[in-house]
């Protein structure tokens, strides 16, 4: 009876000290924090995905920001890219009989507008670029004649100027562009620029025929600009033919619109002229570099020093040239949700 008690006893501590042993807890895996990427494209080195904003923005529509080195100088810039195809987006042109704040265009606009940037040139509240929205007449032409110095003599040109349009099925174009005639519903669009050049003899007029290649440009929505940056994916700067100077070589805010072979339409800004913050701009050649990094097969220049600006999000992206004040303009780009 003893022994039996002694091996009941041994069994119970053998018991007792297995239930002792705890198997240990897994040790937990950390939470993996998911980073948002950009969608729409492979976005180039310095880029960043814009992650607050595009929380706001409905699928097909992305913002992204570069604050880095572009061209060998701190560069900060902000791109809007949307499929052109995408009709949940609207591509929107508009014009005001005086000029106005870009917060004002999209303020005053009906709808919801999701990215708006300045648009094409313009003195007083006269634009000099085109506008043209919904097939709708024209409101506003590239300008028709300049006025420049030939042998010592104030001489009437005729320029081809550039401008980007949209298509009623949503296909992106842009051309060197001339209103036919005398009203300025009459497009023409151009293989190139009529070869002018300040110092030598004008060009003739451009119409049907000259310059040659021309064809009607049917076109639904576009605003103008100058000059033409990227055509056919050649960088293509032409703008001593398109006689624009808008220090052309210096660096300055800027501001573009193109798109990619995948139908993307690329809205870029550069913020320039703030010398405190060491971001003095971009000039055209290096304007249309950041383009063709960002995959612009296409690309036109639009108004820039002062003027450039860009909203998306509600928010003012960019510090305005003009001492970080908003220029008022008189036309300008606005991508609504429909």
């Amino acid at each position: 009876m003893k022994k039996i008690s002694i091996y009941f006893l041994s069994f119970l501590l053998v018991v007792g000290v297995v239930a002792c042993k705890k198997t240990p807890a897994p040790t937990p895996t950390p939470p993996v924090a998911v980073v948002p990427k950009a969608k729409l494209m492979s976005l180039p080195a310095g880029w960043n995905y814009a992650t607050l904003i595009n929380a706001t923005f409905p699928d097909g529509i992305e913002l992204y920001y570069f604050d880095s080195i572009h061209a060998g100088k701190k560069t900060k810039m902000f791109c809007v890219a949307y499929s052109s195809k995408n009709n949940l987006f609207e591509f929107k042109p508009t014009i005001s009989t005086t000029a106005k704040k870009l917060s004002d265009f999209s303020k005053d606009e009906t709808g919801k507008v999701l990215a708006s940037i300045n648009g094409g040139y313009f003195g007083g509240n006269q634009s000099f670029s085109l506008v043209k929205f919904n097939g709708a007449p024209v409101f506003a032409a590239n300008i028709k004649t300049l006025s420049r110095n030939f042998n010592g003599t104030a001489t009437t040109y005729f320029p081809t100027r550039a401008a980007f349009a949209v298509s009623a099925s949503g296909d992106p174009s842009v051309a060197w562009i001339y209103h036919v005639g005398t009203g300025n519903d009459l497009i023409y669009q151009y293989p190139g620029p009529s070869s002018n050049a300040e110092g030598t003899a004008p060009n003739p007029v451009p119409n049907e025929t000259f310059p040659t290649g021309g064809t009607l440009w049917n076109i639904h929505s576009a605003i103008g600009g100058s000059p033409m940056l990227i055509r056919n994916n050649v960088v293509n700067i032409t703008d001593i033919q398109e006689l624009i100077s808008i220090n052309n070589s210096s660096s300055r805010p800027r501001t573009a619109i193109g798109y990619t072979d995948a139908g993307l339409i690329i809205l870029l800004v550069v913020e320039g002229d703030n010398t405190a913050a060491g971001y003095a701009g971009l000039n055209l050649v290096e304007l249309a570099a950041a383009l063709k990094n960002l995959g612009c097969t296409n690309a036109v220049n639009l108004d820039g020093g002062g003027s450039s600006s860009m909203i998306a999000g509600g928010q003012l992206l960019n510090r305005p040239g003009d001492n970080g004040i908003e220029r008022p303009i008189v036309s300008a780009v606005l991508i609504k949700q429909r």
